[in-house]
Formats: C-alpha cells, sequence, structure tokens
C-alpha cells in the first residue's frame, strides 16, 4: 500500500439472505487478503442482525454485501436500513451478479447515511476502493465524488422514469401480443410427466462446457478460446485453464462429483396470460398453471409485447400444445470436496472447484436440451450442432428460467419443482427465497416453436403486478416484492 494509506483494514464480508452462493464474494476476499487486509466471511445467506452483531464484536472498517438472485437486491437494501437504525458509520459496499451503480444509487444508498456506499463492480476493484475508504488523505474526496454521482443517478433516473416513458396499459399490451403459427404440425415428446436421468455422465458433459464465463467468474474479461491468447489477460487465463483442466480430469475420473437431471413435459395450452398445463392428452383437468410477464413498453409497429405464453397455442385454438420442464445439478459431494481443500488452507482450490461444478451443471442443462431436441421431444432430430454453436443458441426452441428475464417471479419455481418432484428426483431442494441446494444447479421451462426466443420483461406498470396477484392468488405487496427490480414505479 502507498504510504498514506492504511496497510491494513478489518473488512466484514457476507452474501445476504436468501442468497446460497456467490463465488465473486470468495474471490474478492482472497484479493483483499492478499493486499494485507483481514478479511472476515461470514458465507451465504447471512441475516441481517447476524452482519449487524459481528460488525459491531469485530469493529470492523468496511462492510461488504453481496448477492446474485434478485430477492437479495430487497435484502441488501433491509441490511442497509438496518445498519442505520443500529447507528453504524463504517463504508458499505456492494457486489455481486444482480447488483448496479443505479440499484446501489436508487435503492440502498438512501437508507443508509452513517457511512459511504459504494457499488463495487469486481474483485480487480475492492482494493482500489478498500484503499481509497481508508485513506486519510484520499477518503473525503472520494466519497464526495461517489456521493455526487449517485444524486445525479437518482436525478437521472427519476427523469426518465416521467411521462416521456410512458407505458402501454396491460390490455393494450396484450392487444399486441405474439401470435404463432397453429398450423404448424405439433411434435409429442416420447414421454409426459417426469423421468428421472441419475447419474449422469461426466464424462459426457466435458465437451458440453461453455468456458467463457468460467473466465469471466474470475474476472477475466475475454471470450474463450481466445481469451488465451489476450496480450494483457492470456498469461493468467492459461494457467487458470491449466489448473482446471487438471482439476476437472480429477473430478471425472474420480466421480468426485455426481450429476443428476429430471425432465417432464405436459400437454399444455395458454390461456390469457397464463399457460395450463394438463396431465394428460385429454385435457379435461389442469395439473398447474404457469403465470407468466407481458413486457409493458411502448414497441414499434411489427414488434409484438411478449410472454412466455405467447410461445404456446392458445387454448380456444383447439391446438393441442406441449411444454416441458427440468432441473439439473452437478453439485451433489461437491461440499466434501471444498471441505478437503479449505482444511488444507487451499481457498484457491476450492474457489475452483465451485466454479467447475457451475459449469458442469450448465453443461448438463445444455446436453440435456440437445437430447430433448433431438430425442426426448424430438422436435428438431435432424439437428447437427458444434459446441460453439449451441453456446450461440443456434437451435429451434428455448429453456428460460424462473427468475431471470423472461419469467423473473422466483416463486414460480415452486410449480416447477413440484411437477418435477425435482426434490425426490434430483436432490435438489429450494431455499425459502427459492435459491437451489445445491447451489450448481439449473432449472426451467422448455418451448418448442420457432417463434420462441429469449427476451426481458423488463419494467412493467402497477396495472400488471395487480393483475398478476389475482391470478397467483397473491397478496399486492408480496407480488410487488418478488417483482421488486422490474416494478416502473415506486411502492
Amino acid at each position: 500500500a502507498a504510504n498514506d494509506l492504511r496497510a491494513k483494514g478489518k473488512v466484514l464480508l457476507a452474501t445476504v439472505k436468501g442468497d446460497v452462493h456467490d463465488i465473486g464474494k470468495n474471490i474478492v476476499g482472497v484479493v483483499l487478503q492478499c493486499n494485507n487486509y483481514q478479511v472476515i466471511d461470514l458465507g451465504v445467506m447471512v441475516p441481517a442482525a447476524k452482519i449487524v452483531e459481528t460488525a459491531r464484536a469485530e469493529n470492523v472498517d468496511i462492510i461488504g454485501l453481496s448477492g446474485l438472485i434478485t430477492p437479495s437486491l430487497e435484502e441488501m437494501s433491509f441490511t442497509a436500513g438496518e445498519l442505520e437504525r443500529e447507528g453504524f458509520r463504517v463504508p458499505l459496499l456492494i457486489g455481486g451478479a444482480t447488483t448496479s451503480r443505479v440499484h446501489t444509487a436508487v435503492k440502498i444508498e438512501p437508507r443508509y447515511h452513517g457511512g459511504p456506499t459504494v457499488h463495487v463492480l469486481d474483485a480487480s476493484r475492492a482494493v482500489g476502493v478498500a484503499s481509497s475508504l481508508l485513506s486519510d488523505a484520499q477518503h473525503d474526496e472520494f466519497v464526495r465524488q461517489v456521493r455526487e454521482e449517485y444524486r445525479k443517478v437518482r436525478e437521472d433516473r427519476a427523469a426518465s422514469d416521467g411521462s416521456a416513458r410512458e407505458r402501454p396499459s396491460l390490455e393494450e399490451a396484450r392487444a399486441n401480443r405474439l401470435r404463432v403459427d397453429t398450423t404448424a404440425p405439433v411434435p409429442r415428446p416420447c414421454f409426459l410427466g417426469p423421468q428421472t436421468f441419475a447419474p449422469y455422465p461426466l464424462a459426457e458433459l466435458v465437451d458440453y462446457i461453455d468456458w467463457t464465463p468460467f473466465f469471466q467468474a474470475w474476472e477475466l474479461s475475454g471470450r474463450y478460446p481466445a481469451i488465451l491468447d489476450d496480450p494483457n489477460v492470456g498469461p493468467a487465463a492459461r494457467n487458470l485453464f491449466a489448473d482446471a483442466q487438471q482439476m476437472l480430469d480429477e473430478i471425472v475420473t474420480k466421480d468426485l462429483l455426481e450429476a443428476r437431471a429430471a425432465v417432464a413435459f405436459f400437454p399444455a395450452n395458454t390461456v390469457g396470460d397464463d399457460i395450463e398445463l394438463y396431465p394428460d392428452d385429454r385435457r379435461r383437468d389442469v395439473r398447474a398453471v404457469l403465470y407468466t410477464l407481458r413486457q409493458q413498453i411502448s414497441k414499434s409497429a411489427g414488434r409484438p409485447n411478449l410472454a412466455l405464453a405467447d410461445f404456446v397455442a392458445s387454448r380456444e385454438s383447439g391446438v393441442a400444445d406441449y411444454v416441458g420442464a427440468f432441473a439439473v445439478t452437478a453439485g451433489h459431494r461437491l461440499d466434501r470436496l471444498v471441505a478437503k481443500y479449505e482444511a488444507a488452507h487451499d481457498d484457491y482450490s476450492a474457489i475452483l472447484a465451485k466454479a467447475l461444478a457451475d459449469r458442469l451443471a450448465e453443461a448438463l442443462a445444455e446436453r440435456l436440451h440437445e437430447r430433448v431436441r433431438t430425442e426426448l421431444w424430438g422436435y428438431a432430430r435432424g439437428e447437427s450442432l458444434d459446441n460453439e454453436s449451441l453456446i450461440r443458441e443456434a437451435y429451434q426452441g428455448i429453456r428460460p428460467a424462473p427468475g431471470y428475464p423472461a419469467c423473473p417471479d422466483h416463486t414460480e419455481k415452486r410449480t416447477l419443482f413440484e411437477l418435477l418432484e425435482a426434490e425426490q428426483r434430483t436432490g435438489i431442494t429450494l431455499t425459502e427465497s427459492f435459491a437451489m441446494l445445491p447451489t450448481a444447479a439449473v432449472s426451467g421451462w422448455y418451448f418448442w416453436r420457432p417463434e420462441s426466443r429469449y427476451f426481458g420483461v423488463g419494467k412493467i406498470s402497477r396495472d400488471q403486478v395487480e393483475d398478476y396477484a389475482r391470478r397467483k392468488g397473491m397478496d399486492v405487496a408480496m407480488a410487488e416484492r418478488w417483482l421488486a427490480p422490474n416494478l416502473a414505479y415506486e411502492r
């Protein structure tokens, strides 16, 4: 550290309640420790009371909060409010995949006035931010600049939410829905209901790994394989990749992880913005309902306001359609593997194992989707795509996941898991915030139609939130809590 900076600082890191997995926080902790900071890592799923209690008992210099899924955003705001209520005066750092500078400025900083609140984009910047905050020479100017920047962000956000961004009503958005081709033959899956694929051979998944997100998890920017020859990060990327290949080979040959999967198919039809799922082809009884949200932004002519319900034939069309579901994990035995490395004080290998488990889970989702298209559902039997084409999603159909842009409501995972019998078949469980355990897991829906595509619901107005809550039988305030990042209005 420079002479005018404190050589050490005590930093408390925690992934807030609701999140069960955060490789990024682990990397931040290692980076800070390597730069002579004392790190207290409370782990994941940490309630605000525990953060407050530990921060006070340890007399920390900085508190860092992180999270990966959207419910974490609400919990971070709540925790900031608790720190303010308890009279804290230390800097608060915010990081994680779902966070942003805008959200920090608009939702979190106004809840905590005791110390500066700073969004940290990635681990590489954590040391610089911490150094500036703990520097007698740099602190005041750094804090002034951040607060001025966030004030302007709030003003710009308030202006952009005005009449200049008038949104269509829900009914207007529905009138502009996508109409799929209901004259096309509908392929029938080779089975209905759930089936188990476990244990799934790890060796079959290696060629389906997308390595680009692996490097991003370590905050090395660039696409694989070009990143290996990058003039700036290439040497670090090659070393990391060599270590990953060695550990991956050991994981596969010694079965150090176990992969499991469940897939289900159901007769389905759209009714309004919802998708009814039936137990059999008679379609007399409704087995479950998939509730979907619709884009509620002004679109140019010819561009529909999409909802996932648009990708299924409507009941009134008389067309018998289908929807699929899946849940996969490569995380069984991961805790045992990580514990072995941590017992040897090998944080690097522990983080590497978690990152590889994530990649194997995503690879299993990719491989299984390929089997769905070419075999289990068989709507694209002639498909022949290499891994690069799979990564580019150059195939027919989509597999959107609850909690992600096309279906941002995490509570829909409960329906998904019940339909799949996922806990019994895969060993994956849901936390109260609908995070999945083991953490190296992926789940979602299958839509087959050529018209289906990934999209983001984006911001929605109060009329849709109230309508959605009514359809789900959910209290409006609860719906607003789960859809907080998508609200186009202040609660």
